[in-house]
């Protein structure tokens, strides 16, 4: 008697959009039921994200409203908070975004593509300027949020 291996099934992955770390600390405020956190972005991609709040983690579920300054303009989004312990990180907590107007989705698709990073308050003039020099967005020093310094 012979026996027939049946073929492996193969699941289908989906495929996750790239997450990029945010450099420089940068901030964005969430509004929950009128209470506002402020919170610092690790990582971001085109449908979610992880971030430190400074008022610790909001429960799993929780819908929230998030503020995000670009070079392109202020972003607002609704979004969900999900569970902490993001990228293995015991205070970050993951997010996903569950809507955002069309404004703010333009500025944030532009925010996302400039240069392949997310240096949200940088001027793209400055990060071109650290390219060009060989230098990655780790190494950029540290500006304020309002100086653009276009040069």
């Amino acid at each position: 008697m012979l026996l027939v291996v049946p073929p492996k099934v193969q699941k289908r992955k989906r495929a996750r959009p790239p997450r990029i770390r945010v450099p420089n600390n940068e901030q964005a405020l969430f509004t929950v039921e009128a209470q506002k956190h402020l919170g610092v972005i690790q990582r971001l991609s085109l449908t979610g994200g992880s971030v430190i709040l400074s008022k610790g983690p909001i429960p799993q579920g929780t819908v929230a409203e998030m503020d995000l300054n670009t070079v392109f303009g202020k972003v607002t989004a609704h979004i969900e908070f999900l569970q902490t312990g993001a990228d293995g990180i015991p205070r970050a907590q993951a997010f996903r975004f569950l809507g955002m107007d069309d404004t703010s989705s333009e500025r944030f698709s532009a925010a996302a593509g400039a240069n392949g990073e997310f240096g949200f308050q940088r001027c793209r003039s400055e990060w071109k300027r650290f390219r060009q020099r060989g230098l990655h967005c780790e190494q950029a020093p540290k500006r304020s949020p309002t100086s653009f310094g276009d040069d």
